[in-house]
């Protein structure tokens, strides 16, 4: 949801599935309905990324961030679901980011924290963000921006 230009050639957007869904949403059609494309360029899982170390110089992680949804919600279909062990999850996306980040590489993170507090996901990796913002109409959204290490 956060990519302004999906076509650029320099960018890759991975994502563990690719669906088109037709969700609840009265705010962008007359029968309250939208159309939801999850159009991944690589099928893949963050946890276990499909590239080399040191890769690239820019990393956007956005991962689900919602420990409990309904069946038919709209932010689950929108965002995905977080496991049951996303502790382990995340932790995992953390450390797959950080390899394939060139050294002195950034890591843009994205979080919202209306179910699992960002302190509780920072916790999962040894690495400090450099600096962040608070957005959205609850200030629930948090962007970070991590730089690896170049030793």
């Amino acid at each position: 949801m956060m990519w302004f230009d999906k076509q650029n050639p320099t960018a890759i957007f991975g994502d563990i599935r690719s669906e088109n869904l037709t969700v609840t949403d009265r705010s962008h059609r007359g029968d309250g309905t939208r159309i939801l494309r999850i159009e991944p360029d690589h099928l893949m899982d963050f946890r276990d990324m499909p590239f080399a170390d040191d890769t690239f110089k820019l990393v956007a992680f956005d991962p689900p961030h919602l420990e409990r949804a309904g069946p038919r919600s709209w932010l689950a279909a929108k965002y995905g679901k977080l496991s049951d062990d996303w502790r382990t999850d995340l932790r995992d996306g953390f450390t797959e980011c950080f390899r394939v980040l060139e050294p002195g590489g950034v890591l843009v993170f994205k979080w919202n924290e209306v179910q699992v507090r960002l302190s509780e996901v920072l916790a999962l990796t040894p690495h400090k963000p450099l600096f962040g913002q608070v957005s959205g109409r609850s200030g629930m959204t948090h962007w970070l921006v991590f730089m690896k290490p170049c030793t």
